[in-house]
């Protein structure tokens, strides 16, 4: 790291210079070259970056992995050791990556192990540090858009997720049990500038077992297999039992009102709906919501992890692909879920537990709104039109109505939400009544009485009707309690 210090503010002023950012790539690559890279495909990226600018010779260097001429290449490039000479060439040791925000701000640079691409010849050493990713990019939409005294970043890898959490967190903390990667995350935070992280080796919440904090991340090792021993997937537990470990120990780990927000992978138990069995990794005191957003069954889940560490056409696959499958078969598993697990330490006797599927595309980041899904979750099973608090529509909700041409009534009154987790209710008059007048400045039950007499009711029963309804359309992000 002593070399590198000494050329990291150079290196950053090169790339500066160069327009080496995510947004400069994308330019750069255009549409066509930019999704075949997406999907692993170089050669529309070579095509694209022969002009020898700066930015092309960056850009294949350390994101096409490609040599380029050595003198291209300034001189702290080397002595930092993220490239190497080979004869007249200069070849990358190191993938280093640009990355962005979710409202496009350049976050600075995450330095990783190579990538290994499909057909190279070459396997992933045991302790490959994996650069950011989908996975990586979803967490960082999910995490909630907060300011926070202390934040963990749980097996940081090569520091992403410290990356997004540098302009929102006062202290951070960052764990991982792979020596190389803690010395590649701080490689990370030094090239984007990024200083006074506190970096710990070790597994699981072992380094901080005496520490809370505010908010908790973690992209962990959730692959569940057979134990190909890739640190960065595998945790060496049977199952899902790291994420049931994550999970369960959260509580001790976070502050009064802190939060754990992490990624997931779960099995499917034959004979145990997945709904219940996850709902008791919750801890108590704590408010989750628990969202799965795929599900795959064992083969396809198999070939997935066997394709992400390029073993499909080696000798090994086809007994590598049996084991996985003999795995599954011994823990009755039917399939594997993927997903997304938030906890919020409320401490109250009975938190809000939700566990459901969401498969449909929901507005991004989910952490510009995951509290007041969280904070809809916890009101709404408590709300009665008695109560004290008042009612308001939530932003973005339509109503949308059925019927034939002309007919006074609808068959079907449906609100939905244009934005957040886009849910759809299908719901009566009462309700759709109620959306169009809630703004949260009158109580509710003169409202409800309001609308019964317009409709020719009973109050009592119109009542009724909004304590049976009101509480799942709260939970759900339909109206908000003020």
């Amino acid at each position: 790291m002593g070399l590198f210090e000494d050329a990291r503010g150079r290196i950053r002023e090169a790339f500066g210079r160069a327009g080496y950012t995510v947004a400069g790539v994308r330019e750069l690559l255009g549409p066509v070259a930019g999704g075949a890279l997406a999907r692993e495909e170089i050669v529309p990226a070579l095509r694209a970056t022969g002009g020898g600018s700066a930015l092309e010779v960056f850009t294949r260097l350390f994101w096409l992995q490609v040599p380029v001429a050595a003198d291209a290449v300034p001189e702290e490039f080397f002595a930092a050791g993220l490239v190497e000479r080979s004869g007249g060439e200069a070849r990358a040791l190191l993938h280093v990556q640009p990355l962005e925000g979710h409202d496009g701000r350049h976050l600075g640079y995450a330095v990783s192990d190579l990538k290994v691409r499909p057909g190279s010849g070459t396997a992933l050493r045991a302790d490959h540090v994996v650069g950011s990713g989908g996975a990586s990019a979803g967490l960082a939409q999910l995490v909630a858009h907060r300011a926070v005294d202390s934040a963990l970043d749980l097996g940081t890898g090569c520091g992403v997720q410290v990356l997004h959490l540098a302009d929102r967190a006062r202290r951070i903390t960052a764990t991982d049990l792979n020596p190389r990667a803690l010395e590649l995350a701080r490689m990370s935070f030094a090239l984007s500038g990024v200083d006074g992280v506190e970096l710990r080796e070790g597994s699981l919440f072992e380094p901080v077992a005496d520490r809370r904090f505010d908010l908790i991340v973690s992209n962990p090792p959730f692959v569940i297999s057979p134990g190909g021993g890739l640190t960065y997937r595998e945790s060496g537990l049977p199952g899902d039992e790291v994420c049931r470990r994550l999970v369960a120990g959260a509580a001790e780990r976070l502050n009064e009102g802190g939060w754990c927000q992490m990624l997931a992978n779960w099995l499917h138990v034959e004979g145990e709906p997945w709904e219940e069995r996850l709902a008791g990794w919750v801890p108590d005191g704590c408010d989750a919501w628990i969202v799965q957003r795929d599900v795959q069954d064992p083969a396809e889940y198999a070939e997935l992890w066997l394709r992400d560490s390029c073993e499909v056409g080696a000798p090994e696959y086809a007994a590598r692909y049996d084991a996985w499958l003999d795995c599954f078969e011994r823990w009755r598993a039917t399939g594997v879920g993927f997903g997304w697990i938030t906890l919020r330490r409320t401490g109250a006797e009975h938190p809000a537990v939700r566990v459901e599927e969401i498969r449909h595309a929901v507005e991004q980041p989910v952490g510009a709104y995951v509290e007041r899904v969280l904070d809809g979750l916890a009101a709404g099973p408590k709300f009665s039109t008695g109560c004290a608090q008042g009612l308001r529509t939530a932003v973005d909700i339509v109503q949308e109505q059925v019927g034939a041409p002309g007919a006074e009534d609808p068959e079907r009154i449906v609100l939905r939400q244009r934005g957040g987790l886009r849910r759809a209710a299908a719901v009566g008059t009462v309700e759709a009544a109620l959306a169009g007048v809630c703004d949260g400045t009158l109580p509710l039950p003169p409202l409800l009485d309001a609308i019964a007499q317009l409709m020719d009711l009973p109050p009592e029963q119109v009542r009724a009707h909004a304590d049976a309804v009101l509480p799942e359309l709260i939970a759900d992000g339909f109206f908000e309690t003020v």
